[in-house]
This record gives C-alpha cells, structure tokens and sequence, in this order.
C-alpha cells in the first residue's frame, strides 16, 4: 500500500533538492503546496507537520477515505478528483477550504460541509454511481453554503430534479449536463432564486429538447452570460424581456375583460375579412427575422 507520509515527501527528489540546506522538518513547516497526484496512493499517512499547507493536488490516485487532515487548517484548495471515495467524512476542520474537488468518485450523498462557510466552489462531476442511484445533496450542507457556494458541478450524477438546491443565493456557475432533468417549471422556480447566476450548463438533459426551453430560461435569468455553451447576446435577451411583458400585459387585460364583461367578439365581416387580407399581405413584405418573430411570438 502506497502511504502519502512525511517519509514519502522526504524521499521524492522534487521535494529532496528544495530541501537544501534545511532539515526535514524545518522544511515540512515551510510547505504551502503539495503534488502528489498520479502516484497510486491509497491512503493519507500524519501529515501534521505541514501544517502551513494551503493547496494539496491528490487527484488521479486510488485514495478511499479522506483522513488525517484536521491539522491543515490553512488548506484552501483540496483536489481529490479520480480517485475510490465513497463518503464524504472528516472535512469539518478545513474551515478556510474555498475550492472543494471530489469529481470521479462514488460519492452518493454530499454531506459534512456544515463547518466550510467559506466554500465557494463545490466540483462533483461524473460519480461512478450503481444502476438507480443518483447524487443526493444533504439539505443541512446545502443550507450551510447558501451564503458562500459561487460554483456547483454536479454534471453526470443521474440528477433528476434541483428544488433543494434553490437556497443557494450566491451560485454564479451551475453546470448539470448530461443529467435528468426534465421539468422546465422547476428550473425556472428554482433560477428566478439565484440572482446572480450568470453561467448555466444543462445541455444533455431532456428539458433542453422542449419548446422555448432556451427562452424561457434567458427570461427568468436576467444576469445569464451563457446558456449550454452558447453566449446570450444583449439584444436578443432585450426582445425576449419585452415580448415577455408584452404577452403578460395582453393576458392581463385579457383576464380583466373577462372578469368586467367588456369582453366583446365581433362578427366576421367582408370589412374585416379585407383587414385581415390587408395584414397578410403586409406581414409577406417583412424580412426573414421579423416574419421568424412574428411567428413565434406575435
């Protein structure tokens, strides 16, 4: 079993010429990074003399349990991507922690994060989960990061549905590709909660197939930059606010005629008949974009 110990970082010669004329533990103390990623280690040996450590690159080893790190409270990076992890444990004294890699794991439920207010981007991508599971988000995590969490990565996790996620306020980066999600209602609850959401990746999902999915979703997000990978452009997002209020305005009115009985229909006559002939015959002059808006949203 390859142990990631004081004497492994004692021995390997990146580390060994830094060294120079310090001792090992003089120069243990004076350590802020940490690669050992890509060197088959399974478990995390005493590494409390480092305790200045603020970044620890672990990812790409066969690592199981996350342990022996309560002495690096300075750490504000830990990456722990592509490795044997199935539980989310002993990351409560990481309180300074900012960027949290777990992605390629077998993570099934985030849990433990309770103690990481400063936490600000959350990665979780591609969970190796068993046939049924999908990633479940502890409600008592989520709420713990509301105030904090900017980026959330939860892309191939068999999700299926995001309302608990909507208490997070301060999410600028939501990527959930290659999912489940299939309820565009839901996603616009839950976007019309994120007010500063400004990057969103759902592409892969079956609710990006649905009608005016992308539409709907620039209408609800009025900060969003980027939509699937594509970038929204100011003036499309301007048309689709004001055609938006347009429609909602004329369903207003519509509403109170009913409610009033000032609603009237008019029978159809040979002077209407020649208004409506009139009109088609202007809306065959319109240029391709205008006919394409006036079909859609006319």
């Amino acid at each position: 079993m390859v142990r990631l110990s004081m004497d492994l970082i004692a021995k390997s010669s990146s580390h060994f010429k830094k060294r120079r004329s310090r001792s090992l533990s003089q120069y243990l103390k004076s350590l802020t990074h940490l690669n050992f990623s890509n060197k088959n280690i399974e478990d995390i040996d005493d590494l409390s003399m480092c305790r200045n450590l603020t970044v620890l690159y672990l990812y790409n080893n066969q690592i199981t349990h996350i342990s022996n790190l309560s002495f690096a409270s300075n750490l504000t990076h830990l990456y722990l991507q592509n490795n044997n992890i199935y539980c989310m444990e002993n990351l409560s004294s990481l309180q300074n922690l900012s960027k949290l890699y777990l992605g390629g794991n077998s993570i099934t439920v985030v849990e433990g994060l309770e103690q990481l207010r400063g936490l600000k981007e959350l990665h979780l991508e591609n969970q190796r989960l068993a046939p049924g599971e999908k990633l479940l988000l502890d409600p008592r995590t989520l709420l713990s990061l509301a105030e904090s969490l900017c980026v959330l990565n939860i892309n191939n996790t068999n999700t299926d549905e995001i309302k608990d996620l909507a208490v997070l306020k301060e999410l600028q980066h939501f990527s959930a590709a290659e999912n489940k999600l299939h309820d565009i209602e839901e996603l616009e609850d839950v976007f019309s909660q994120w007010p500063r959401i400004n990057r969103v990746d759902l592409s892969g999902n079956p609710v990006s197939n649905k009608p005016k999915y992308r539409d709907r979703l620039i209408t609800v997000c009025r900060r969003l930059e980027v939509l699937d990978g594509k970038e929204i452009g100011e003036l499309c997002r301007q048309f689709l606010i004001n055609w938006k209020a347009s429609k909602e305005a004329k369903n207003r009115l519509k509403d109170e005629r009913l409610v009033t009985g000032k609603f009237i229909s008019y029978p159809l006559t040979s002077k209407s008949l020649n208004h409506i002939v009139v009109v088609g015959a202007h809306a065959a002059k319109l240029s391709l974009p205008e006919r394409w808006a006036a079909e859609q949203y006319g």
